[in-house]
């Protein structure tokens, strides 16, 4: 046995005892001589004590995601020829909050000039996902944006105008996060709207998406001090 080998070997015994997913470790170590079990577990120890929430709090994924992203894909079912009746995606900035002050309620403004807000007044079911690919984290970790790895959440509810009671928060939400957004165009309808949440979907690491319901989503407490420095964007 070489000296790389006898290395490879202590580290796969300390590997697969702190692997929480006996059946992944098993197919690792078949595949790869514990390589793979080796990676997998060196990231579930980074991530444990690093700038993102661990892959099993899923809730806290989820509202990290949110906050962290400042911009998502929005789909609808498009009203427009000749993709009627068809998904239909497009960009939106969004925002939770104030950075370090994320609600989980992602806040957008829309003009009626724009073709999915059209979609959205003839059937205002949507569906919003945001990536941590967004950020800087995938990219460091060298994660590719598909990766499971490389953390996503998918929001689906209704969208709908914000009422007065909440007006002055969207506005400070989305205004802080994009500061262009006050010098558009002033004769173009402009008004705060929102993602009314009924479903979350999160895939972050392996073994299959994960749903979290709106009452875990808003009910945990999301540690953003000294976090975001590591996910968003400099």
């Amino acid at each position: 046995m070489s000296i790389a080998d006898s290395h490879d070997s202590g580290h796969c015994a300390r590997a697969r005892a702190g692997c929480r997913r006996p059946a992944l470790c098993s197919v690792g170590w078949k595949m790869s001589g514990c390589r793979l079990v080796l990676i997998l577990f060196l990231i579930t120890s980074l991530r444990g004590s690093g700038a993102i929430p661990p892959h099993d709090e899923v809730a806290r994924m989820a509202r990290y995601i949110v906050h962290a992203c400042d911009w998502g894909s929005v789909a609808t079912i498009s009203t427009h020829p000749p993709v009627t009746g068809r998904p239909f995606s497009n960009i939106f900035s969004v925002s939770d909050g104030p950075l370090g002050k994320g609600s989980g309620q992602p806040y957008l403004y829309l003009t009626p000039l724009e073709i999915s807000v059209q979609d959205m007044e003839v059937n205002a079911e949507a569906s919003l996902a945001m990536s941590l690919a967004e950020t800087d984290y995938c990219r460091k970790q060298k994660f590719d944006p598909q990766s499971p790895l490389c953390c996503r959440v998918i929001l689906s509810g209704t969208i709908m105008t914000v009422n007065k009671t909440e007006i002055d928060f969207a506005k400070e939400s989305l205004f802080s996060r994009h500061p262009a957004m006050p010098d558009w165009p002033h004769d173009h309808g402009w008004y705060f709207a929102k993602l009314n949440i009924t479903n979350i979907w999160v895939l972050d690491y392996f073994g299959g998406i994960k749903t979290v319901t709106p009452e875990e989503y808003y009910s945990v407490k999301p540690e953003y001090e000294g976090n975001l420095t590591g996910g968003k964007k400099s």
